[in-house]
């Protein structure tokens, strides 16, 4: 007898088991994170399909709010401080939410990070309103999707697509004035870094003579680097000393053919050639 109660007992817990079984989640969960400015941007939602069925209009319905997925609210986290549409919003969590319709959508960033249908939804809470218009795309698109493009360093673009029908939300930061503050305290220390300093000056419009002292200070310092003569060449040839730019990329080439580097051979063969025009 008490072999038989054994033997049922085993078969319930094997019969609930085998009961837990795990299948795909018909709306896979995506978190997506994109460095972006000094920090990054974090996006959580959900990807729900097409699956045969009309999207826009039905079953996401025109001029109501959308949770801009499916499941859960969709999140977007930034990590400095940036502008969108002009209105400039605190580094944070916020919710992403849209009111699309047929020409264009409403995006919305909200203080609410858990709306997950429009009876949730308080106006109050926006931080931004944002109309996009809506481009058709093709072939149709079978799973939402969010994705950055167009990446730079003060700039980006949130597109959102789904089916037919693809929308823009352009986002930008400002970093500058912390990268002049960072290198200003940096260049106090022991070891500065001339070369990092020199590089961001060259690069955004800075002044040259100065990004010149510290390539000199960089090359001086580190003699075999190819990339550091590389970029006082790049310098050089900007405050038009040809033939000072024309010696430090040939140094450069030499430097990378002993390196065997050849992506920095190229680039000094291109640069060589402009200067030769």
């Amino acid at each position: 007898m008490r072999k038989l109660f054994i033997a049922c007992i085993a078969s319930v817990l094997f019969f609930i088991a085998d009961a837990q079984i795990k299948t795909p989640a018909p709306s896979p969960p995506q978190t997506i994170k994109q460095d972006f400015g000094l920090s990054s941007i974090e996006l959580s939602y959900s990807r729900p399909g097409v699956k045969g069925r009309k999207i826009f209009g039905d079953l996401v319905p025109y001029k109501k709010v959308w949770r801009t997925g499916a499941n859960n609210a969709t999140t977007i986290t930034f990590g400095d401080d940036v502008t969108i549409d002009g209105t400039k919003i605190p580094a944070g969590k916020y919710g992403l939410l849209t009111i699309p319709d047929k020409k264009s959508w409403i995006i919305i960033i909200s203080k609410q990070t858990d709306v997950t249908s429009p009876a949730a939804y308080k106006q109050e809470s926006d931080v931004v309103r944002v109309a996009a218009a809506v481009k058709e795309v093709k072939p149709a698109v079978e799973s939402f999707t969010m994705q950055f493009v167009n990446v730079k360093p003060t700039s980006c673009e949130l597109h959102m697509t789904w089916d037919k029908s693809s929308v823009v939300l352009p986002i930008k930061t400002e970093i500058d004035s912390k990268v002049m503050a960072s290198i200003q305290e940096a260049m106090k220390k022991d070891k500065p870094p001339y070369y990092q300093a020199a590089v961001y000056y060259l690069e955004n419009g800075k002044d040259l003579n100065q990004a010149l002292d510290w390539f000199n200070k960089a090359a001086e310092a580190d003699p075999n680097a190819y990339w550091v003569q590389h970029q006082w060449a790049n310098c050089l040839a900007k405050l038009g000393k040809k033939s000072e730019a024309k010696a430090a990329a040939q140094r450069s080439k030499e430097l990378a053919i002993a390196a065997k580097n050849d992506d920095y051979v190229k680039l000094n063969d291109k640069l060589l050639a402009e200067l030769n025009k």
